[in-house]
């Protein structure tokens, strides 16, 4: 078995490659041969992601992007959709984090990351486990819809009614796709957040909407 197999889709660093490498001589050299072979691909300076035919599991860009940033989680239109909450396919992956906005691009995409305060950063996020293999953390559907509202520049809603035509023709948010929203986040987020009036707007819709 590669010795590399072992490590899954889980992101590994120069450190762990280094312990690989063993006494080689030439440790970067070393990396930089597993690089040129395919074995392992870049993701940033000293970040790195085990190739499929190694690892044989699926590479996760949502796994890679809680560790080329963090701490952090997947959020936006991201999250909404891979809740099926909007109906548009999601090329880049946003997320929230705690230290300052980023932007990577690699072999796996576009990786947004939009700075949040820490102590709104840490409502409604949940584990994500995928086939008990592997986790990555990600927003609940209500933080999600929080995030975007916080993090998307000029949007002003003044009314119950401008809210409801936003998620409705702007998002296009299909309600029917979650059983309930939990309202004491979108309350933590009013609590803590900014654009309370907004997202004060938010909660009236969904304090009124019959989940079933």
């Amino acid at each position: 078995m590669n010795e590399l197999e072992k490590f899954g889709n889980i992101p590994i660093d120069n450190a762990v490659l280094s312990d690989i490498t063993g006494d080689y001589n030439f440790p970067r050299n070393k990396v930089a041969s597993m690089e040129k072979r395919g074995d392992i691909i870049r993701l940033k300076k000293g970040l790195y992601v085990v190739s499929d035919k190694i690892s044989r599991k699926k590479i996760s860009r949502e796994l890679i992007a809680n560790h080329l940033y963090g701490v952090s989680y997947i959020s936006l239109e991201t999250a909404l959709s891979h809740y099926g909450l909007i109906p548009e396919k999601v090329f880049a992956i946003r997320s929230m984090t705690t230290k300052r906005a980023k932007l990577f691009e690699n072999a796996f995409g576009r990786f947004e990351y939009i700075a949040a305060p820490t102590d709104y950063f840490s409502i409604g996020i949940r584990q994500q486990i995928v086939e008990n293999e592997y986790a990555y953390l990600i927003a609940t559907p209500e933080k999600a819809l929080c995030d975007l509202i916080l993090a998307t520049p000029n949007l002003r809603i003044q009314s119950v009614k401008a809210m409801q035509a936003y998620l409705e023709d702007d998002l296009r948010i299909d309600f029917s796709a979650v059983e309930k929203f939990n309202l004491d986040i979108i309350r933590q987020c009013i609590e803590v957040g900014k654009k309370k009036g907004e997202l004060s707007n938010l909660l009236k819709i969904f304090d009124s909407f019959d989940f079933g």
